[in-house]
Order: C-alpha cells, then structure tokens, then sequence
C-alpha cells in the first residue's frame, strides 16, 4: 500500500508591516518534519524595508512590491491572506484574482489572530506555572530523549550539582552524568533508559553519579517513559532524588549496629562461658557429694589393711614366708584402692578446670566411658543400670573434649535423676556413625520419669526446669544445647509415654572454618 502524500495549501500574505513579521516569527517552516500542510511561501507589500518583507527577505521567502504576481501560476499559491486593513485591497483582489486562489480577509484573520494570541498567552502562562512549580520542587527532574539527550531540566538539579543551563541541555546525559563519552554498557551499569524501554513501565533504581567536583553523590532515580499513540517513546521524565546524606547516615548506621551487634555477641559469649562454669561447678557439686561414697571405701579398705600391717609388725610375730606374702597382697590390694582413687581425682580435676575451648580429636566412646566411670557411684545410689551400645568402628570428631563431657555429664546425671523416683531403671546409651552426613550419633535412652509434651518445646532454655526447688536452677541442658550448637551440632529430647525419655545429640566429624577461627583453631 502506498504511503499516503498530504495535499501542500500554499499561502501568501499581502502587507509586510509588524504583523506580518510577528506571524512570521511565529510560523513553523519545517513542515516536513512537524506535519504542517500549508506553509508561508510569499510576502508582497510595496515597501522593501517594511519589517514584515525585511524578515521575509531573510527566511529566503518570496517577495513582492505587487501582490498582483501572486497569481502566477509558477507559485501555486492557494490562499491569500490580508495583513492590511484597506478595503480597497480587498476588492481589488476579490475581482481580480484567479478562482483557485481563495483568500481571508483582514477582519477574519484578526478574528483567528486575537484568539490564536489568547490561548498563546494562557499557554504561555500555564507554561510559566508549570516552570515555577517544576523549579520549587527539590527533587531533580529531567526530560531526556530516546537519544538520551537532555532536553530540559528544572533548577533544583542545576543548583545542586552545580551545573549551567548551557552545560546540560542539549548534551547527552551519560555525558553529564558519567562523563563518559559512550551510553551505558549492560554489563558495566543498567541504563535506567533502557530499562524502562525493555520492561515498558517506569523504572527505579540508585545510581552513583559523579559532579562537575568530581565528586561521587547517590541518587534515587525513577524514569517514567511518555508513550506515543503509535507505542513508541517521545521522551523519559526522569525524577531523581540527592540521597548521599541518607546513604551516608545508613552507613554510619549499619556500621554502629554492627559494632553494636560485635559488642552484644562478646557480651553474650561471656555471659555464655559465664553459666557454661556455673552449670560445671553445679555438676561439679552433685559428682562430689557423690564421688566421696566412692573414694571412702577404698581409703577405708586401705587404712585398714595399713593398721593390720603396722599391728603385726609391732607385735614382732612375723612369719617371713606366710606374712610377707600376705603383706604383698595388701600392698597390691593398697596400690590398686590408691589408683582408683587418683583416677577419680584426676577426672574431677579435669572436669573442674578453666580452659577455653580447643578443638581436638576426641574419641567418643572413650569419652562416655570416662563419664560414666565419673558417675558411678551416682548410677549405683540411684539404681540405674547402664546399657552401652556402642559403635566399636566409630570414628573419631573434632571437638572440644571437656565441653562435650560437660554435655554428656548434664544428659547422665539427669537421667539417673529421673529414674531415681522409680528405685530402679536402665539407661541405655548408643553410638552410631552416620556416614551420608558424615555426623556421629549418641543417644541416651533412660526409663524414667517422661517429660511433659508441653515442656519439650521449653527443656533447652535457661533456667527451665521440672525439679524441685534445690534441686537445680535450670542451667544444664540450656548449656548442653549451647556446646552442641558452637559443636555444629543438634540436640534434641524425643519423650515416649511408658518408655522413658531419649536424648539424641548429633555432632559432624569435622567443623567448619568458622567455628575453627573462632575457637583458635585445631590442636593436636
């Protein structure tokens, strides 16, 4: 289908004087390029200077002294309008020019003129309006072709970034914005341009931009793009907003909340190991009340055996063969009472000791037996039979030896403290590796006492407890679940009505990077 070709209404004015070069100065020329049909192609008035012919003259029109040479054909005017009030002008022309020519008089055109003057001032006016309230607001607006050259732009951006007028419109805006000499590369930083274009609706982000100091500020930006009815952009509306201040403060923010957040966390660290020694020193209590049983047997079997020997000797009835080699099984049976005792003793000091946490290879079956062994005298009073479980290939874990006994302490002590009601009970401990999440896991099954269901959700907080009043504060398994925690480790307590209780502790084989660096590390 061939383009469509608009038919071209040419005019000419008769009378050259101030109105004549006013409609001139307001005349578009470049009709190809704004769709104006009927272009102004010629001036005739009897005087060369008059404004009107002089103007004419400069814009390369056609002029005339006699409008009579209007009617050459060779011009193909199509209308005549009258600048000039005279009558006889007017008649003339009525009677003498061509029937194709058609013409509008100087009353007419006045008419069309004053009315076209009044909207020109109201728009004039609204114009101004739309400037005044475009300049007060503080926000940046800009209007920039598809192009991305700047065509306007309100005060409050010239005055805060320091710009003219002059240096802004008409120039690209990655050019006063970056000062760069390309358009913004997709890789290098996504054109707020481009975006709107691609997603067909406004787009928002924040964008550095430097000043013509030099200096970086942050922008909240927002590019609203103006649709044409055809679907294509006419201009983007870009409103921007100086954010460096807000950006700075949130930064200064962010960095007192995180130092904040570091002091908290040192806070709760000591506050942690705090309980961590207040919860062994309670352990520490209940083991030694327990413990003493343990220890006094054998010093009493010793100081027994210490006075029959002294009582022999003073009594100087000594049989060599028969009393020395009863002597030696005393002696024997002394250094086996006096070596038990400093393993105990040894183990309690052990447990009782200030030491930070350092992560070794701990092997945990070793490690329940020593708990166990610590504990025996307690297991013994309550009536608590032990059952082990125990996975013989279990590998060892990273970890901290002393804290996970601190764990295993908590979990022992309160399951024989739950089976104590019942004069009897079994505690079953169990050892698995776990080879799909590379964890090792133990597990203590006791018969005892079940806990509530609606205290299982609470069991792990501090100073959470089901005994009776001294009889703990609460603090045990809230440190156990705090160890298993740094461990990378989960603990938790599946109550079965009938059978008791079971408290899984799951621990990995290795710890992460983190937990390494914050622990200084692994020691051999």
């Amino acid at each position: 289908m061939p383009d469509y070709k608009p038919s071209i209404t040419h005019m000419a004015l008769v009378g050259g004087g101030n109105l004549c070069k006013e409609l001139l100065e307001k005349t578009t020329f470049d009709y190809t390029q704004e769709e104006v049909f009927a272009p102004i192609i010629a001036v005739a008035d009897p005087d060369l200077q008059a404004p009107g012919m002089v103007l004419a003259d400069k814009l390369g029109l056609l002029t005339f002294t006699d409008y009579h040479e209007l009617y050459d054909p060779r011009y193909s005017i199509h209308l005549i309008i009258l600048l000039t009030p005279e009558d006889s002008i007017l008649e003339d022309i009525l009677t003498t020019r061509p029937p194709r020519i058609r013409i509008m008089s100087y009353r007419v055109f006045e008419v069309f003129w004053k009315a076209i003057g009044l909207e020109e001032r109201k728009l004039r006016d609204r114009h101004e309006e739309i400037a005044t309230i475009l300049n007060g607001i503080q926000e940046f607006i800009l209007v920039i072709t598809p192009e991305s050259v700047i065509v306007d732009v309100n005060e409050a951006f010239l005055k805060s970034m320091g710009y003219t007028r002059k240096e802004v419109v008409g120039r690209k805006c990655y050019e006063v914005y970056r000062k760069a000499k390309h358009p913004c590369k997709r890789k290098e930083v996504v054109c707020p341009l481009n975006k709107a274009m691609r997603d067909r609706r406004p787009s928002h982000q924040i964008r550095p931009r430097t000043g013509p100091d030099g200096e970086t500020r942050y922008f909240e930006v927002t590019v609203y793009p103006i649709w044409e009815k055809d679907g294509k952009i006419s201009k983007f509306i870009e409103i921007s907003r100086d954010i460096t201040k807000r950006k700075e403060l949130e930064e200064e923010i962010t960095q007192r909340l995180e130092q904040m957040v570091e002091e908290r966390t040192r806070q709760l660290r000591e506050t942690h190991d705090k309980l961590l020694h207040q919860d062994k020193m309670a352990s520490l209590g209940k083991l030694s009340a327990s413990v003493v049983h343990e220890i006094n047997n054998p010093i009493a079997g010793i100081l027994n055996l210490t006075m029959l020997i002294k009582r022999v000797v003073k009594e100087g009835l000594i049989n060599k063969e028969k009393d020395l080699e009863q002597f030696l099984q005393y002696l024997d049976l002394m250094e086996t009472e006096t070596r038990r005792i400093s393993r105990i003793v040894s183990n309690l000091l052990t447990f009782s000791r200030e030491s930070k946490m350092e992560f070794a290879e701990v092997d945990v079956n070793r490690l329940i037996e020593k708990t166990l062994f610590l504990n025996a005298n307690l297991l013994k009073l309550n009536g608590v039979k032990i059952e082990k479980l125990f996975d013989s290939n279990l590998p060892p874990i990273i970890g901290s030896e002393d804290q996970l006994q601190q764990v295993f302490m908590n979990i022992v002590s309160n399951a024989a403290e739950t089976v104590e009601t019942t004069g009897c009970g079994i505690l079953s401990i169990e050892t698995r590796y776990l080879p799909k999440s590379e964890q090792v896991s133990i597990s203590f099954k006791d018969t005892g006492i079940v806990i509530p269901g609606e205290y299982v959700s609470k069991i792990f907080e501090p100073f959470f407890t089901t005994k009776k009043k001294g009889k703990g504060v609460g603090l045990g398994l809230s440190v156990a679940y705090g160890i298993v925690r740094d461990h990378g480790g989960t603990i938790y307590v599946e109550p079965e009505v009938g059978q008791g209780n079971t408290f899984t502790v799951k621990l990995p084989l290795k710890q992460s990077s983190v937990n390494l660096d914050q622990q200084g590390g692994v020691h051999g």
